[in-house]
């Protein structure tokens, strides 16, 4: 199995582990995030906007207002309310006023947007294991832990 310094023809060894954990953890996310793309494009969708649906598909009947869907994204972006707009108008969304403040604006997943999302549950999956599958649960479980250490050390906030 070829080590990242084989992988980008890399001649002298990392001089600091920093580098090569952090280089590792962008092709990796790179390489995840392009297998991912091309399954959403299929339907239609970015990863952001189908994390938007599935966030709103939790979310129940009820929905969110759209800075809770902004805060949940697992990658942030710029613009949720152009996400939104875009999914409002494939009618995969809906907006709805607050009755008791009307101030309040809650975004709902529509029924067209809950089969579109429900139909792409498998095939994640599916993905997720021809991907991930070849390394075992543990193993899975301690990179996760180990990220999160990592995403919320107090340094890397700012």
């Amino acid at each position: 199995m070829p080590n990242l310094q084989d992988e980008i023809g890399k001649k002298k060894p990392f001089e600091l582990a920093e580098e090569e954990a952090y280089l590792n953890v962008r092709r990796t996310a790179a390489t995840l995030e392009s297998y991912f793309g091309k399954l959403f494009r299929k339907s239609g969708l970015s990863e952001a906007t189908y994390n938007v649906l599935r966030i709103l598909r939790s979310a129940g009947d009820e929905g969110r207002c759209w800075s809770d869907i902004r805060e949940d994204l697992v990658v942030q972006v710029p613009d949720v309310t152009r996400l939104i707009d875009r999914l409002e108008k494939s009618g995969h969304v809906e907006r709805v006023r607050c009755e008791k403040d009307r101030r309040k604006v809650y975004v709902r997943i529509t029924s067209q947007g809950r089969k579109l999302v429900e139909g792409l549950d498998e095939p994640v999956r599916q993905l997720l294991r021809e991907r991930l599958g070849h390394v075992n649960e543990s193993d899975l479980r301690a990179l996760s832990r180990l990220l999160e250490r990592l995403r919320n050390d107090s340094s890397l906030q700012g």
